[in-house]
């Protein structure tokens, strides 16, 4: 059974292609395109994986297919008509032949000439931080990507979203999950980084907009929520929310880069040298896309305030004596 409400007959004929739909900002997206009417064509390199997301839509409404960046004729198949195209991929560390040129640049660049030769609306999700001058290879290699989708389809919407939020986060799980085991957390660099923090259904409805024309093409639009918080002040909110107390202990870049080299080579290591130097810089919407209007209310969107959700989906960390209370 489906689990949002959507019409027996499509509200338009529309089809979107959705590059890493199943991912965990994809699976919003879609959903959030779905409950607008469109088809919704999910590329992805495992489809026998995304089967979850087809019960999001009517019968039919929500079609899985096989693409891999990094193989151009795969990618042109997947948006051979349709009217827009979406690009969610993304990886927060390289794995095998998934570098951060092969997705991030190599990739952003293949969807965006696929788009442009369909003719087809192009909304492309980056992060905030990219910059061609950015020490970290990540940032680099989104800075590449955007420049590459607006050469090639200039009238494209590009949303740089901050630190991202929701169920399925990978951020305020994993440090509840570091805290079912250690009785200290780390605070890389003192834990004085400033994020602003994002709801992933905020993120997706922008996405949404941007696909209806809702947003003004050709344009970079930095989204975060309510707040500006410290990296010290969203460890200590997450251990308010699960109800326990750790040691919050500061951890120099220097150090913690020299620790991240050690483990990095590890599958699902908990941090990489280029993690390190991407917390050397605030994930923070700017002075000018805030005077712009090139944010969320920009886009007629008001963020969703983080405690408002976040007690939501950490309850599950807070089961009867599993923590140690450990005075900060």
């Amino acid at each position: 059974m489906s689990d949002v409400t959507v019409a027996e007959q499509p509200v338009t004929d529309s089809l979107v292609t959705v590059f890493g739909g199943s991912g965990f900002l994809g699976r919003h997206v879609v959903r959030a395109l779905a409950r607008r009417g469109y088809r919704v064509r999910v590329a992805v390199r495992r489809p026998e994986l995304a089967g979850f997301l087809q019960p999001i839509g009517y019968v039919g409404q929500i079609q899985l297919v096989q693409a891999n960046l990094r193989y151009p004729q795969s990618v042109m198949r997947a948006v051979e008509g349709a009217q827009a195209v979406v690009n969610l991929v993304g990886i927060l560390a390289p794995t095998g032949r998934q570098s951060f040129q092969a997705v991030q640049a190599f990739g952003a660049r293949a969807v965006a000439e696929a788009a442009a030769g369909a003719g087809a609306r192009l909304v492309h999700v980056s992060a905030i931080g990219a910059s061609a001058d950015s020490p970290s290879e990540y940032a680099r290699s989104k800075a590449e990507g955007e420049a590459a989708v607006l050469q090639a389809v200039p009238s494209a919407v590009i949303l740089r979203p901050s630190l991202v939020f929701g169920p399925e986060d990978d951020f305020f799980n994993k440090f509840a999950g570091m805290a079912r085991m250690s009785p200290a957390l780390p605070l890389i660099g003192g834990g004085l980084t400033r994020f602003q923090p994002v709801f992933v259904g905020d993120v997706a409805t922008a996405v949404e907009h941007a696909v209806e024309g809702l947003a003004k093409p050709g344009t970079v639009y930095e989204l975060g929520g309510c707040q500006v918080r410290t990296f010290k002040e969203l460890m200590q909110l997450m251990l308010h929310e699960i109800g326990a107390k750790r040691s919050l202990v500061a951890v120099p870049f220097g150090l913690a880069s020299l620790a991240a080299g050690l483990t990095q080579w590890l599958p699902k290591a908990p941090l990489t040298k280029d993690q390190v130097e991407l917390l050397k810089s605030d994930a923070v919407v700017s002075a000018a896309a805030e005077a712009e209007g090139r944010t969320l209310r920009g886009l007629g969107i008001t963020p969703t305030a983080l405690a408002s959700v976040l007690g939501s989906y950490l309850w599950r960390f807070r089961k009867s004596g599993q923590f140690t209370h450990i005075e900060t």
